[in-house]
């Protein structure tokens, strides 16, 4: 077919030049979105999760912005009231725990546990001469402290974009259907694809979300279970703490029990310790390798490793946002692969030989 009909040439350059401008401003636009990327990633996030129980409010209300005010009204009461009492009283007691250990460091009694193991009295000393414990488990205690004053009162960036998350929530409820139209006019797929897009987007952030949830509330409540069988004070915080652990990637409940059995061991409980160690090693982390490739690896359709390595990567780029961000990232870019491979397996078929 030739091609120097000046009207084909025009109708060509007119369609790059047209692309050209469509990309320019899909860049103007994400840098505009950058600032709200936190707000719009939660927003998008419990409008998913949250989906099912705004279509039953609707049924109840039929007035589009009735229904949406009260889901969200009804989700701030069920999510960010219980996370911020809950926080809050987690750095209070972390703020006395470590006045606690600051007071029993400045009486000398680690240094006369040390003292009472030969072994290890050297190591003592040692920390003792390159670290001041006393100064440093006070400025911990401060820090704690202060933490925890700032996170009650919040500040003025954090309460804005808890504000601007809800506020576009409403809208994310709202006008939902009229968004999903809007993309399946946009997306360059036919309806099976737009489709199994929507739906793998759907099973990433519940995968995401409720999958890590749940991990992290079994792994705590293991941790404290056997917090409390051994007599170890405050179970119930510890194992709340081990589940605020588990749900952050390369920490865990191994940041808590690992020092609780050290702490056993150097008092001379030496079955204690043993028995934390072995539980903690065998139990709750062989349960974060059953339970998570289940529950999340599985639903996103990745391998373990990919699967980590999304969540990492996320975080690492996009901040806490990229704990939904980089999974769905990586799952929306290889269904757009299947989708390309697909297309191009179909017309290298009807190519003639």
């Amino acid at each position: 077919m030739k091609t120097d009909n000046p009207r084909f040439r025009g109708s060509h350059l007119g369609t790059l030049a047209l692309a050209a401008a469509a990309i320019v401003g899909i860049v103007v636009c994400v840098l505009l979105a950058e600032p709200f990327l936190g707000a719009i990633t939660w927003a998008l996030a419990l409008a998913i999760l949250f989906a099912p129980f705004h279509a039953w409010i609707e049924t109840k209300f039929k007035h589009p912005n009735l229904a949406a005010m009260i889901s969200v009204l009804a989700i701030v009461l069920l999510v960010v009231v219980p996370a911020a009492l809950l926080v809050g009283r987690l750095v209070e007691e972390a703020a006395s725990g470590a006045a606690s250990v600051r007071a029993r460091v400045a009486d000398g009694e680690l240094q006369r546990l040390l003292d009472a193991h030969p072994g290890i009295a050297p190591i003592g000393k040692w920390i003792n001469q390159q670290i001041d414990l006393p100064a440093m488990m006070a400025s911990v205690a401060t820090w704690l402290s202060n933490a925890g004053a700032t996170f009650v009162k919040g500040s003025v960036l954090q309460v804005a974009e808890v504000l601007l998350t809800f506020y576009m929530l409403f809208y994310f409820l709202r006008d939902r259907n009229a968004v999903a139209r809007l993309f399946r006019d946009w997306l360059p797929l036919d309806s099976a694809d737009t489709e199994r897009l929507f739906q793998r987007v759907f099973n990433t952030v519940h995968a995401t979300v409720y999958g890590t949830l749940a991990v992290a509330a079994v792994q705590g409540s293991l941790g404290g279970l056997m917090f409390w069988i051994l007599g170890l004070p405050t179970p119930l915080f510890w194992g709340v703490v081990m589940s605020l652990l588990s749900v952050v990637p390369v920490l865990g409940s191994f940041v808590v029990w690992i020092p609780a059995a050290i702490l056993l061991l150097l008092d001379g409980d030496w079955g204690k310790a043993l028995i934390l160690a072995a539980w903690g090693g065998i139990v709750v982390g062989g349960i974060d390798n059953v339970l998570r490739p289940m529950l999340v690896g599985n639903q996103l359709r990745l391998h373990t490793i990919p699967a980590f390595i999304s969540m990492i990567g996320g975080l690492a780029l996009f901040g806490a946002p990229g704990f939904i961000l980089g999974p769905l990232a990586v799952t929306v870019t290889m269904l757009l692969v299947e989708v390309w491979a697909a297309r191009d397996k179909i017309s290298g078929r009807k190519r003639p030989d």
